[in-house]
This record gives C-alpha cells, sequence and structure tokens, in this order.
C-alpha cells in the first residue's frame, strides 16, 4: 500500500485515478477537504476496494501516526497543499500552516515511523514530495530554464512556503537519512482542476460570456505540462528515482499567457461557435497581481537521462483533452463554483480595474 495526501484536490486525485487505473496496489488517501479538495473528482473509484479515503489533516501527528502504524505503507506521497499563488497574496498564514507546518509535522509522523521498520521495509520506503518550480524565483526572456541545481528564491508568499517545505524534505534525508524525493513541476493542466487557474477559469468565463482577465500584459511565460504526463513522472520516480535526489519534470512547452488565452478562444470558437465576435472579444486586461514573476521554464533533462521519463503531450494536444473534459463535465464545474468560490472571485478580481464582469454570471 502506499498513503497519498491530498488525493482529492487536482494533481492528487488525477494520480489516485491513474494509479488505480495502471493496476497499482491499493491506497490510503488523506486529505482534509478544503475548498480544492473534492470528493466528486473520485467519484469514479468510489466502491474500489483498493481506494481508502480518510478525511484529516496532515497537520494531525496522532492522526497520522495511526495511520502509517495501522496500514503499514511502503511509501508516502505528498501532494497535499494550499497552492494559489493569489490566494497566498491575500492571506498567507494559511500556506505557512499547511506547506511549512503540516509538512513539518507529516515528516515527522513518517520519520518515526520508517524508524520502526524492519531493515529491508526502511531501506525500501520512499518519501516523495511533489512541489513547485515556482520556488526558483522568476527568469529573464533569455536565462536557462530552471535546473535542479538552481538557487531558490521564491518571490510569492506561496512560492516561500513550498520552498520552506522542500528544504525540511531536504534536511530530513540529510539529517536523518530519510529515503526521500522531491519532483518541482511546472504548471500544470488538464481534468478536475479548480477554476481560479488560468486554464479552467478562461473556459469557464468564456462559455458564460463573462470578462476573461488577463494580468498586465499577458506576456508571462510558463512551461505548461498535462497533468497526465505528471502523473507518469511521480511513477518512474518513485519506482526508480535516487534517494535524498530533485528531479524537475516540464513540458517543454514554454507560453505566454495571452498565447495561451488565445489558444483557448480559438479552440472554443471551433467546438463551440457562438453568435458575433469570438471569444477573443471577452479578452480583459486586469491590473497585474503584486511581484508576478515574469518567466518560469523548466530543464527537464535529468529525469529524460536518468529515468527515462519524457511528455507524451504537446501543448496542443494536451489542451484538446482538457478542453473536452470541461465541456463533458458542466456539471462539476457548476457545483465547485458556487458558494465561498464565487466570494474569493469577487475579493481577487473584483476591485481590479472594476472588473466586475470576470464574474461568473450563472
Amino acid at each position: 500500500m502506499i498513503l497519498v495526501t491530498g488525493g482529492a484536490g487536482f494533481i492528487g486525485s488525477n494520480f489516485v485515478l491513474d494509479w488505480l487505473a495502471q493496476g497499482g496496489e491499493p491506497l490510503l488517501n488523506l486529505d482534509q477537504l478544503t475548498y480544492a479538495g473534492n470528493l466528486e473528482n473520485l467519484a469514479s473509484v468510489e466502491g474500489d476496494a483498493r481506494h481508502l479515503f480518510v478525511r484529516g489533516d496532515i497537520g494531525d501527528s496522532e492522526l497520522v501516526a495511526g495511520l502509517l502504524r495501522q496500514h503499514r505503507p511502503r511509501a508516502v506521497l505528498h501532494f497535499a497543499a494550499e497552492s494559489h499563488v493569489d490566494r497566498s497574496i491575500l492571506g498567507p498564514a494559511e500556506f505557512v500552516e499547511t506547506n511549512v507546518v503540516g509538512t513539518f509535522r507529516l515528516l515527522e509522523a513518517v520519520r518515526a515511523y520508517w524508524r520502526e521498520l524492519p531493515e529491508g521495509e526502511a531501506r525500501a520506503f520512499r518519501f516523495l514530495h511533489v512541489s513547485t518550480d515556482e520556488v526558483y524565483g522568476t527568469l529573464g526572456p533569455d536565462d536557462a530554464a530552471f535546473s535542479e541545481t538552481n538557487a531558490y528564491a521564491p518571490n510569492s508568499p506561496y512560492a516561500a512556503s513550498k520552498a520552506a517545505s522542500d528544504h525540511f524534505v531536504r534536511a530530513y534525508h540529510h539529517t536523518y537519512g530519510l529515503p526521500t524525493l522531491t519532483t518541482n513541476c511546472s504548471n500544470n493542466y488538464g481534468p478536475f482542476q479548480f477554476p481560479e487557474k488560468l486554464i479552467p477559469l478562461m473556459i469557464a468565463n468564456a462559455l458564460d460570456g463573462a470578462a476573461l482577465p488577463v494580468y498586465g500584459d499577458g506576456r508571462q511565460v510558463r512551461d505548461w505540462l498535462y497533468v497526465g504526463d505528471h502523473c507518469a513522472a511521480l511513477r518512474r520516480v518513485l519506482e526508480a528515482g535516487r534517494p535524498g535526489a530533485t528531479y524537475n519534470i516540464g513540458g517543454w512547452n514554454e507560453k505566454a499567457n495571452i498565447e495561451v488565452v488565445h489558444a483557448l478562444c480559438d479552440a472554443l470558437d471551433a467546438a463551440v461557435p457562438k453568435a458575433g465576435a469570438g471569444y477573443r472579444a471577452q479578452i480583459k486586461f486586469v491590473a497585474d497581481r503584486p511581484g508576478h514573476d515574469r518567466r518560469y521554464a523548466i530543464n527537464a533533462g535529468l529525469i529524460e537521462r536518468e529515468l527515462g521519463w519524457k511528455p507524451a503531450h504537446t501543448f496542443e494536444t494536451g489542451l484538446r483533452r482538457t478542453i473536452a473534459w470541461y465541456l463533458d463535465h458542466a456539471g462539476w464545474v457548476a457545483n465547485v463554483r458556487s458558494g465561498e468560490y464565487k466570494k474569493w472571485m469577487e475579493r481577487n478580481y473584483g476591485d481590479r480595474d472594476g472588473l466586475r464582469s470576470a464574474l461568473p454570471v450563472k
């Protein structure tokens, strides 16, 4: 058995579904079900005896210790995190509590469990920590892409909290010998992504006839990684990664935000045409967020050389799959865009150039 934290969130739920579809062994899924955790993501495995879900906090040391003793996982995959930069700017305390304190408490519980394992089980055990490229800071237009040896230079409260968690994982390997693995991934997209992130937000607002809010001049560059490719990379790292190593996972798809929005609009024009002007007419440039990093880029050469992984999807093929999923799952989108999500959207976008039209109208 493996233990997955945050397995009801975007990347975590995709990993759980992918793991079970690939015939992986049973897994224990620990998720607190905050705003971005959604059991509806896992509806297709409801009743699957290989999937055991427990609602709980990674910072609850007694709970985690009990689950480890009871289920004796051979590995822990740590997805659980607060992950949205805008939310970290508006309220950084939750990011410190979950990403830093929560990871520390999880590491302590795992270290105590690992120390009591028989020698062979202890040697085979792995703690895989899923992190982000944002810990490396920002790049100039001609700078080389981030490699695993780049110095950390986080620029948002979110990035700082993830950098701190990365450092704790590294320290627990070097100080205590805990067999850790760390992955730093680029911008994920795909099914089940909460619609505060760029691609699902633009799809939902476009179909609603609402404004498509683009920060600043829209020339911020990100590397885009289809979530299914990310899951495949994580399986490979868990299988063959070197204890103590860090692996950057990227899609080799650098795109400016405005390019992504244009591609989405054009794809929606073809898939769901509307009368009059195309979806690009709904684009509205809004005030940039504070400290917005200009460019991220991932050099994913190490994981390809050592472990033989590289992404299977181009941005174009991944985007087609993503749009098709959201068009086919309008009910899921409607459910997650109710209640607290609407309040947050108004708080984040409502005071940017008077952009009330960025809010969902349904």
